[in-house]
């Protein structure tokens, strides 16, 4: 017997409280990335590393090491840094890839909600300065 087609509920109009797939950075080349974009500004325990993306949508990438513990810590680790993004992103201006790199285990949901608050604006500084001095390194622009 098949089932009649019910109608799909309505989506909410409020912004899911998640980050979807294509506000995530996925992959290792995306990883390298913003590292090798060298604009990255760290506070001691939490290091964040910038990098325009050419799109309207900033993305977020974490990466946790073994020294901040185990399985368990560690994705601990990681739902709060995408949560205190999530909470933070609209201050930041579209187009960058983050990267969130925890150097320790031992901070709280509000000491990471304050450290990205204070260091993603900075590192966001950084890569437009890094990119107007590799524009001004290829020499003048033709326009024509």
């Amino acid at each position: 017997m098949t089932q009649p087609d019910l109608p799909r509920p309505a989506r909410p109009a409020t912004p899911r409280p998640t980050l979807r797939r294509k506000e995530r950075l996925r992959k290792t080349a995306q990883f390298k990335a913003a590292y090798a974009g060298r604009a990255r500004v760290g506070d001691g325990s939490l290091v964040a590393y910038a990098l325009a993306n050419g799109t309207s949508v900033t993305r977020l990438g974490v990466s946790v090491g073994k020294r901040c513990g185990g399985s368990v810590q560690r994705n601990r680790i990681k739902r709060r840094l995408r949560e205190a993004f999530r909470l933070a992103r609209a201050e930041f201006p579209p187009g960058y890839d983050i990267v969130l790199v925890p150097l320790d285990s031992g901070r709280t949901f509000a000491e990471y909600e304050q450290s990205i608050r204070l260091l993603v604006p900075e590192a966001i500084r950084r890569a437009r300065v890094a990119a107007a001095r590799k524009g001004s390194a290829e020499g003048p622009q033709v326009q024509g």
